[in-house]
């Protein structure tokens, strides 16, 4: 029954057939969610559905559950050196009221125990890319 539940959880955050809500950052496709009542041991495998077969797509979600807060932030493979996602989970993290995050160039993971900033981690990943 838990693995129906994180498949369902994985369909709403991917928009069930794959289909997404991705906006246009410069010559980057963002997809940034926040997922109410959601572990953030899903968080990872939502990530790695929503860059399947992307290209030049960066992604920020961030889970609330508990009134804290985990983020996750992955870029494509076609991305390599021009975005880490270390430096803006990082940035997530802060405005979650968390400190660091880590985790490889293309996926890092933070929290911070503040859920009720989500929409702000969210966009403080946003406005680090509008800024590049």
């Amino acid at each position: 029954m838990e693995r129906e539940i994180a498949q369902l959880r994985q369909k709403l955050a991917t928009g069930g057939s794959g289909g997404d809500a991705a906006e246009t950052i410069g010559n980057l496709s963002f997809v940034g969610k926040v997922l109410e009542g959601t572990p953030a041991r899903d968080l990872k495998s939502m990530a790695d559905a929503l860059r399947a077969n992307q290209t030049g797509r960066v992604i920020c979600l961030i889970a609330t559950d508990d009134g804290k807060a985990s983020a996750v932030v992955a870029t494509t493979a076609d991305l390599g050196d021009t975005v880490d996602a270390v430096e803006l989970v990082r940035l997530a993290s802060a405005a979650l009221g968390g400190k660091g995050g880590g985790g490889r160039p293309d996926m890092a993971q933070a929290g911070g125990p503040d859920a009720s900033a989500a929409e702000a981690a969210i966009a403080a990943v946003r406005g680090a890319l509008s800024a590049d």
